[in-house]
């Protein structure tokens, strides 16, 4: 289980996001939220990245604890459907 630890924005976002494809990459289909308490767009944007990175690869990722401003956000740029959580 891929677990990002930083906050997840503008700033950030580039090297998380790697990081977390390489999970993908490596066989991870669950992603848990619980220590990203700081994030921007650019999270939904890499949420959506790893999604789709997934599906790429014949598998889909569940997202686990995405708190409420993400789940917001995602809302509001209409990819929340993308998005499979617990």
């Amino acid at each position: 289980m891929f677990r990002p630890t930083s906050p997840l924005n503008v700033d950030t976002a580039k090297a998380i996001y790697q990081a977390g494809l390489a999970a993908i990459c490596a066989g991870q289909t669950s992603i848990d939220l619980t220590d990203l308490v700081q994030a921007d767009s650019s999270a939904v944007a890499a949420l959506v990245g790893w999604q789709r990175a997934a599906l790429r690869q014949g598998s889909a990722l569940v997202f686990t604890n995405l708190s409420p401003n993400l789940r917001s956000l995602a809302a509001l740029y209409g990819v929340a459907e993308l998005l499979p959580h617990h």
